[in-house]
C-alpha cells in the first residue's frame, strides 16, 4: 500500500514537471524563436511607443476615426466578456434603438450595420466588418476634409480576408486602419 502511495506522488510530481513547467516552458521559447510578433502580443508601435495589440479593440471615441464595435467592457482587456443580457432584455433593446437611431443621423442614406450597434462576445473584437467602416466614411470625410474616395481607397487597402479562405468573414482591423488614416 506505501508502494502505491509512493509511485502516485512520484508520478504526480513528474507529471506535474512536465505538463507544468517543461512543456509551457519549451513552447514559449519555440514560439518566440518561431513567431516573436505574435508570441509577444502582435503589438503595434509608433514613433517607438506601443500603443496596441492588433488582436485587442481600442476605444476611438474621436468622431474623425473609425469606431470599434460596441464593448461591454469598455475595450478593457483585463475585463473580457459580454454584458450576457438576452436578446429579449428592454435594457439591450433599448440601448440598440438608442445607438441605432444616433447612427442613422449620422448617415441617412445607408442601412446601418449590425455589428455597429452590437458588441462582441469578448467585448474586445478588433476588427469590424468593410461595410461598417463604409458606413462611417462620410463623418471622417467631412471632419477630415478629405474624399470619400481617397477613405474608400484606404479601406479596400485594409480588408482581411477569411483565413485559409473559409474560415470567418472580410474584416477591417480598426487599429491599423486609423494608424493609416493618420498618415494623410
Amino acid at each position: 500500500m506505501f508502494n502505491q502511495f509512493k509511485t502516485a506522488i512520484l508520478m504526480t510530481l513528474v507529471l506535474t514537471l512536465i505538463t507544468g513547467l517543461i512543456y509551457p516552458l519549451t513552447m514559449t521559447l519555440l514560439a518566440r524563436a518561431i513567431f516573436p510578433y505574435q508570441a509577444n502580443g502582435s503589438l503595434i508601435t509608433h514613433k517607438n511607443k506601443i500603443i496596441g495589440s492588433k488582436l485587442i479593440s481600442q476605444d476611438f471615441t474621436e468622431a474623425k476615426y473609425f469606431h470599434p464595435r460596441l464593448s461591454a467592457v469598455n475595450h478593457n482587456a483585463d475585463k473580457s466578456g459580454g454584458s450576457n443580457l438576452g436578446p429579449t432584455n428592454k435594457k439591450l433593446i433599448g440601448r440598440i434603438k438608442s445607438d441605432w437611431k444616433k447612427l442613422k443621423l449620422e448617415n441617412p442614406s445607408k442601412s446601418v450595420p449590425f455589428d455597429l450597434i452590437t458588441t462582441s462576445a469578448s467585448g474586445l473584437d478588433p476588427h469590424i466588418t468593410p461595410e461598417a467602416a463604409v458606413f462611417q466614411v462620410p463623418r471622417i470625410a467631412r471632419l477630415r476634409k478629405l474624399k470619400e474616395e481617397e477613405i474608400l481607397k484606404l479601406i479596400n487597402r485594409h480588408i482581411e480576408l477569411k483565413q485559409l479562405g473559409i474560415l470567418g468573414e472580410k474584416r477591417v482591423n480598426v487599429l491599423e486602419l486609423n494608424l493609416a488614416l493618420d498618415k494623410y
